[in-house]
């Protein structure tokens, strides 16, 4: 067994950006990508095509890991059985030799945390932990991306947030900190810790709207919504109750605080100060153009 490194997820946001990172520091990857065609070409990688959405097929998933020493597992997508894949994907890379796990968790996991996505992490968390696998934990806060997002087509960011504060961050910053855990010379520090990943303040949905409104020229409100209302706003969506659930909740956490605490994690692991909102938006700008119609 090789430092053959396995990074799930690689056609994603911080998927592909870890990837990226990881080649240009020489590092020898695998790629788990559920096409081809969407994986990053970069030199000293290999190609894993998973066979079905998820991680439900342990087959798949076992090869993929194969001869690896460390995983870089992507929460899966928000699904009913997201758990249930989660721990099929550890149990395989348990039955693939596989030494380490660096996990991409959320912040503030928990069985009782507000945000209901939130519990899947936790839950996952635990599975690695009795898992036996050396493991290191990120817990991002939510991205500066699903912010912006946040924004309807009203130029309305509506929602329960309250007058609650987020400590949002962005996808280079969780690639750059993920690239320092997994290619650290002494990873003993990492082993069994648990990292917030956030951004340098937090700020509320009221200032990110007058953010985004000197960004975009247009005026862009925040509107505080009752649990009530969240629901009924959403309700046009036609979404199953467990996906409405966690929308509504996102906001429900940033009211009660529990995405609010900044951490120095970036600063101390990538080594520069991380990004914030403004600083996300000026560079990124096709992140945030369906704003600009």
């Amino acid at each position: 067994m090789d430092d053959l490194i396995v990074v799930t997820g690689a056609s994603g946001r911080v998927g592909r950006r870890l990837a990226v990172r990881l080649a240009a520091e020489g590092a020898h990857q695998r790629l788990v990508v559920r096409s081809a065609d969407r994986a990053p070409q970069l030199p000293g990688t290999e190609t894993e095509v998973a066979l079905s959405p998820g991680y439900a097929d342990v087959d798949s998933m076992r090869a993929a890991f194969e001869g690896a020493s460390t995983v870089f597992l992507v929460s899966g997508r928000e699904d009913p059985d997201r758990v249930q894949q989660h721990q099929a994907a550890v149990d395989a890379a348990v039955d693939a030799g596989v030494q380490r796990v660096v996990y991409l968790s959320f912040m503030g996991a928990a069985p009782e945390a507000t945000f209901t996505f939130a519990r899947d992490h936790w839950a996952t968390e635990e599975h690695i932990r009795a898992s036996g696998l050396r493991f290191t934990f990120l817990r991002d806060c939510l991205y500066h991306d699903a912010i912006a997002h946040f924004v309807g087509q009203d130029d309305v960011l509506r929602g329960p947030a309250g007058d609650g504060v987020v400590a949002a961050v962005s996808h280079d910053d969780v690639a750059d900190v993920a690239t320092g855990v997994l290619l650290a010379a002494d990873q003993g520090p990492f082993d069994g810790q648990t990292f917030d990943v956030t951004g340098p303040t937090a700020y509320s949905l009221a200032e990110a709207a007058q953010v985004l409104s000197r960004a975009t020229g247009r005026s862009i409100r925040y509107q505080p919504e009752t649990l009530e209302e969240a629901y009924a706003s959403r309700a046009v969506y036609g979404a199953p109750q467990w996906e409405v659930d966690g929308w509504v909740s996102s906001y429900a956490a940033i009211a009660t605080g529990e995405l609010a605490t900044t951490a120095p994690t970036v600063k101390r692991l990538a080594g520069r100060p991380a990004q914030s909102f403004a600083e996300w938006l000026d560079l990124n700008p096709d992140d945030w153009a369906h704003l600009r119609r």
